[in-house]
C-alpha cells in the first residue's frame, strides 16, 4: 500500500506526524510526502527550512519530477491532500474515481483543510466561490473522500455548501511533543534575569509570531499596560518580526513599558521552545485568520498557562476554558486583560493550568496518537469495516455547529 501526503511544503509542524506514520507502516508499505512549492522567504528566516528527509519529493524541482509526483498521487491507495491550492494535483484522481476508472472503493482520499472563510462566512454566497466549492468538493460527496478539519471552525465553513456531510473528522497540526517531567518544569518557571538568576514570583509572559495585523501583537503590549497599571510585577518577551514591529515599539514607548517588555527578532524554533519552557503565561492573540496555530500545541507542551482568542482554529479542540488554559471571546480585549491578570496574581492557578495543558497534548493531541489513529482509519477502510469511533482528539467525528456557537462555547 502506498500512502502519499501532499502539501505546499513540509515543516516542523508536520514532520513529527510523518515520522510517526512511517513508524506505524506495515512492512512493505510506502509513505511519501510531496511538496508542491518552495517555502516563502519569511518562513525560512524563522528557521523553518530544515534539511529535508528522504521521504520528501519536490514536485516543483523539475518537469520530470512533477510528472512522477502527479502519477504517484493518482495511483496511491491513500492520499492525504491539503495545504495546496493547486487542485490539478488531486482533481485527476477524483475525476477518475467519479467516472469509475481508477481504484474504485479501495482508493481513499483524505482532504485536510483549515477554515475556508478566514475573512468571514458571508463570502460563501458569491456565485463564483460556490461554483468552485462545488467543483472541488461537493460533487465528490458519494466518493470515498473525507474531510480532516484542521481547526474547530472548518466543519462549519464546509457545511455552508453541503460538502462532506457525515464525513468530517477533527484534525490539526502535530509539532513535536516533548516528554518532560512537568512537575520539575513548572517548579523552574519564572522570570530569568540570566541563565542562573530567577525571580520565581515574577510571572514571565511570552508572545511569539510574525508581527502581522491579524496576529495582534499590540494586544500583548496593551495587556502589559493593564497589568502595570494594576500594580503587578511581571516580565514580557515579544518575539518575532514583521510589518507591525514599528507600531509595537512605538506603543511600548508611549506606555513607558521599556522596563517591563522586551522585543526581539525571529528566533529558531528550538530557541522559541526553550523560551516557552521558561514562560509562565503564553498570550495567543490572533483573530479568526489563524487557521490552526501550532504555537498553542508547543506552549501547552511547555507547561504554559495559555490565554487565547476564541476564534483561533486550534482553540476549540485544544483548550477547555478554566481547565487547561483560558479562552477570551474574540474582540473582547478586556476579557484578555482580566484573564491574564488572574494568572499573573495566582501562581498556583497558572501552574495548575500549565500542567493540564501539558497533559492535553502529551496524552491526546500529539503526532503518535494521530498517526496510530490514522492507520486504524485506513486499515478499517481497506477492510470494508466501520471506522473507529474516537470520543475526542484526532479523527473523532466533527459536528457542524455555527461559528458563533463554537466561539461562545469555547470561551464559556
Amino acid at each position: 500500500m502506498r500512502i502519499t501526503f501532499v502539501s505546499n511544503y513540509i515543516n516542523h509542524h508536520q514532520l513529527p506526524f510523518c515520522k510517526a506514520m512511517i513508524e506505524n507502516l506495515p512492512e512493505g508499505d510506502e509513505f511519501t510526502f510531496i511538496q508542491t512549492e518552495e517555502m516563502e522567504a519569511d518562513r525560512k528566516n524563522m528557521g523553518w527550512n530544515a534539511k529535508l528527509p528522504v521521504f520528501v519529493k519536490l514536485a516543483y524541482s523539475s518537469e520530470e519530477e512533477n510528472k512522477r509526483c502527479r502519477e504517484l498521487i493518482f495511483d496511491s491507495e491513500v492520499v492525504i491532500f491539503g495545504g495546496c491550492e493547486d487542485e490539478s494535483y488531486i482533481s485527476p484522481r477524483l475525476e477518475a474515481l467519479r467516472e469509475g476508472n481508477a481504484g474504485g472503493e479501495k482508493y481513499l482520499t483524505l482532504r485536510y483543510s483549515e477554515r475556508v472563510y478566514k475573512d468571514g462566512q458571508w463570502k460563501f454566497i458569491t456565485p463564483r466561490g460556490l461554483r468552485k466549492k462545488y467543483l472541488d468538493h461537493t460533487r465528490y460527496k458519494k466518493l470515498p473522500v473525507y474531510l480532516l478539519c484542521s481547526g474547530g471552525y472548518v466543519a462549519s465553513d464546509f457545511s455552508l455548501f453541503g460538502a462532506y456531510k457525515g464525513k468530517k473528522y477533527r484534525w490539526g497540526y502535530f509539532p513535536e511533543i516533548k516528554d518532560i517531567d512537568i512537575d520539575e518544569l513548572i517548579r523552574t518557571k519564572g522570570y530569568y534575569f540570566s541563565d542562573t538568576e530567577k525571580k520565581s514570583d515574577t510571572p514571565y509572559i511570552l508572545w511569539t509570531g510574525r508581527f502581522l495585523d491579524w496576529k495582534h501583537p499590540e494586544l500583548a503590549v496593551k495587556t502589559a499596560k493593564y497589568l502595570r497599571d494594576k500594580g503587578l510585577d511581571f516580565h514580557m518577551d515579544i518575539v518575532g518580526d514583521g510589518p507591525e514591529k514599528n507600531n509595537v515599539l512605538l506603543l511600548i514607548a508611549a506606555y513607558g513599558l521599556e522596563d517591563k517588555v522586551c522585543v526581539s527578532g525571529f528566533k529558531k524554533p528550538e530557541e522559541v521552545r526553550a523560551m516557552m519552557e521558561k514562560a509562565d503565561i503564553y498570550l495567543f492573540t490572533s483573530d479568526r485568520r489563524e487557521g490552526w496555530g501550532a504555537v498553542a500545541n508547543e506552549s501547552m507542551n511547555s507547561g504554559c498557562a495559555i490565554v487565547a482568542d476564541s476564534m483561533i482554529g486550534a482553540v476549540p479542540y485544544l483548550i477547555k476554558n478554566g481547565e487547561n488554559g483560558f479562552v477570551y471571546l474574540d474582540g473582547k480585549k478586556e476579557d484578555l486583560f482580566e484573564k491574564t491578570r488572574l494568572l499573573a496574581e495566582d501562581k498556583e492557578l497558572r501552574h495548575n493550568l500549565g500542567k493540564e495543558a501539558y497533559n492535553t497534548v502529551k496524552n491526546i493531541w500529539n503526532p503518535e496518537v494521530a498517526a496510530s489513529r490514522m492507520m486504524q482509519f485506513i486499515s478499517t477502510f481497506m477492510a470494508g469495516d466501520e471506522f473507529p469511533k474516537f470520543e475526542s482528539g484526532p479523527l473523532s467525528i466533527e459536528n457542524s455547529l455555527s461559528e458563533n456557537k463554537i466561539s461562545k462555547k469555547a470561551a464559556e
